[in-house]
């Protein structure tokens, strides 16, 4: 009996290390890299960081950022991060892109999460976490024409940061979109080579509302923030980008014009970064997509539009946009923008619908 009673206890001593051992499998240390900015700067830097932060608490994992200051910095900031032995490195952006492939390959034990990177064949320890920035700034371009209509306006405009893909797919997107509602729309734009140069921003936002902009895309980090600042504070409908901004370029209504930002081109980026960290830290390397990309689409809510908060947009507007974002979700319409290139597709890549007329096709299918 007492050998019976030892025994037992050994199996349920066991049994309860189990659970224990699989949780070790997974990681326990996570770095975060910015792209130029901070982590509070109302971007992508901030959805990023949230997300890690989200997922730290939820597996009890040790957290800690780099915010970049300068490009140089980029490859020095990602070796800080593996130098102090984390084992996932989240990155931001896509221009640290190549530094953080670089770092994959020279440290196959570390796991590499890029926001806003396309990885292809790329090291089974790296990970791209994309956006279907196509389909969130066409719905913003949907939102834009419409509400044109509605003040009987025939030019929009956006400013956008550096052409890129991702801005490249939103800036297309949304003018597709806006072509969508209205073909004889006048749709302004202007890429500036910077995201952090809100300035360039409000001065490229005034000379398009001299022109006659009704509506005022902002694509491009702070550089766009800055544009939409300058259009909602001079009376002009806005919409931001990534986040909410109405919570944080306009602090959630603090900020003069807050009533002009009537949505925002959302990319749930922390979500994105949420998911990738959970596969980490749960060792579910069935699902985790090593070497690929982890794609945020409309039909998963990775992408979409920020509610209108205080702005008085009618609600037949929003009716009208959610129509077409159920189109989208369905897969009924497509942006005709490449998921790679963020360029406009050509002839050659659009398709005929059952009526014989036009529809574009994207690259995803």
């Amino acid at each position: 009996m007492k050998k019976f009673i030892l025994l037992l206890s050994l199996a349920l001593l066991l049994v309860a290390a189990i659970p224990l051992a699989s949780a070790q499998d997974g990681i326990e240390t996570v770095c975060l890299v910015t792209d130029l900015g901070r982590v509070n700067d109302g971007t992508f830097n901030q959805a990023a960081h949230e997300g890690a932060v989200a997922a730290a608490d939820e597996y009890d994992l040790e957290y800690d950022f780099i915010e970049t200051q300068a490009e140089t910095d980029y490859a020095a900031n990602i070796q800080t991060c593996v130098t102090e032995g984390f084992e996932a490195i989240i990155t931001v952006g896509f221009l640290i892109a190549d530094a953080t492939w670089e770092a994959a390959e020279a440290n196959p034990d570390v796991y590499f999460l890029g926001v806003d990177q396309f990885v292809l064949d790329g090291p089974s320890n790296y990970v791209g976490i994309q956006f279907r920035e196509d389909q969130s700034g066409f719905m913003t371009g949907v939102l834009a024409a419409y509400v044109a209509e509605w003040l009987e306006s025939d030019t929009i405009a956006g400013v956008y940061g550096i052409d890129i893909p991702p801005v490249k797919r939103f800036r297309n997107g949304y003018e597709q979109g806006a072509m969508h509602v209205n073909p004889d729309l006048k749709i302004l734009g202007v890429y500036i080579p910077s995201f952090i140069a809100p300035d360039q921003g409000a001065s490229a936002a005034l000379q398009f509302i001299g022109e006659g902009a009704s509506v005022l895309f902002g694509g491009g980090g702070p550089t766009g923030s800055g544009a939409i600042l300058a259009g909602a504070q001079e009376g002009v409908y806005v919409i931001g980008v990534d986040k909410d901004e109405w919570l944080t370029t306009f602090g959630a209504g603090e900020t003069p014009g807050s009533e002009f930002i009537i949505s925002s081109a959302m990319k749930r980026v922390d979500q994105g970064v949420y998911d990738m960290i959970a596969m980490l830290a749960e060792m579910d390397m069935e699902n985790f997509p090593g070497g690929g990309i982890h794609m945020m689409d409309a039909a998963m809510n990775g992408v979409g539009l920020a509610p209108p908060n205080e702005s008085d947009i009618p609600e037949e507007v929003w009716d009208s946009v959610n129509a077409v974002n159920a189109m989208l979700i369905a897969g009924e319409l497509e942006t005709g923008v490449d998921l790679v290139s963020g360029d406009l597709l050509d002839d050659d890549d659009m398709m005929m619908d059952d009526d014989g007329e036009d529809e574009d096709e994207d690259s995803g299918g």
